[in-house]
């Protein structure tokens, strides 16, 4: 997920976003700004952490108002420090005020994210593994969210249900086996799909690599079981590894030898970074 594919995307969202916040007027802005008034403001970052979202932090303020006009003093992926200016807003006020709430929620919650992420994915420098995302995202936000950990130093797993084939415990259970699953799976995708399929037993992981998997999901399995399974698959498939994985345990899989870890975590339990826009003067 890059940032040109994000933005081709954004807009419409970022709409329904502001539309749910005002969603006849901003009655707060219009008493005490009834018309128009040139301003500046400064974005503020309160806590130490990795920046993510500024495009569309900027976003925001122009849909509202096209002439608005942002100065960053950082990008996206830098890292930052408490009481940093991160930036400089100036425009029309009631822009400034009414686009405040949307923009930050954006920003502060893609931002954490990326904090969160680049913490994890420090863990497992200099190991072979690379750190995934999952589909547990925030509806109509995982377009953002997948941003953020690419900027904080992970990679993303499947965008959604169209982007590749993972068959887990129920479709397994309705395909009548892993067997019948991946050679259901086989006949229907192009070959150049790869077949990735979810086990949670050692026989599972067997009949896993009998039935031709590209990918094998050790699901909260043991340290022990997914040492046997690595040894049972014997580089015949690549290997992820998934279950309540987070920042406080993951370590113990740094040296594992999977290819992949995934951790849904990474966006449904990264704490935002606090940011605020401070300072507001008119000019």
């Amino acid at each position: 997920m890059n940032e040109i594919t994000m933005i081709l995307q954004a807009d419409d969202l970022i709409r329904l976003a502001l539309k749910e916040d005002i969603s006849q007027e901003d009655v707060s802005t219009n008493a005490v700004m009834p018309t128009a008034k040139l301003g500046r403001v400064e974005l503020i970052c309160k806590e130490d952490g990795v920046v993510a979202g500024l495009p569309i932090f900027a976003r925001v303020f122009q849909l509202l108002d096209p002439d608005t006009q942002i100065f960053f003093t950082y990008k996206d992926g830098d890292q930052v420090t408490k009481g940093q200016r991160m930036a400089t807003v100036t425009g029309d006020i009631r822009v400034l005020l009414s686009g405040e709430r949307v923009a930050l929620n954006y920003l502060q919650r893609m931002s954490g994210i990326a904090t969160y992420t680049r913490k994890m994915a420090t863990v497992l420098e200099g190991s072979k593994t690379v750190l995934l995302d999952t589909r547990k995202t925030t509806p109509n936000n995982r377009i953002f969210e997948k941003y953020a950990v690419k900027v904080g130093g992970g990679s993303n797993h499947r965008y959604n249900l169209s982007d590749g084939v993972m068959l887990k415990d129920n479709h397994i259970a309705a395909a009548g086996g892993i067997t019948q699953a991946v050679s259901q799976a086989k006949a229907y995708v192009p070959f150049v799909r790869k077949i990735e399929v979810e086990t949670e037993t050692l026989d599972q992981v067997r009949e896993a690599v009998e039935a031709g998997a590209d990918i094998i999901m050790l699901d909260n399995m043991s340290m022990e079981d997914m040492k046997k399974a690595l040894s049972m698959i014997g580089g015949r498939a690549q290997t992820e590894c998934s279950g309540n994985v987070t920042l406080e345990n993951l370590a113990r899989l740094r040296d594992l030898g999977v290819d992949f870890v995934s951790s849904g975590a990474v966006t449904h339990s990264a704490p935002i970074l606090d940011i605020s826009m401070k300072n507001l003067q008119p000019l």
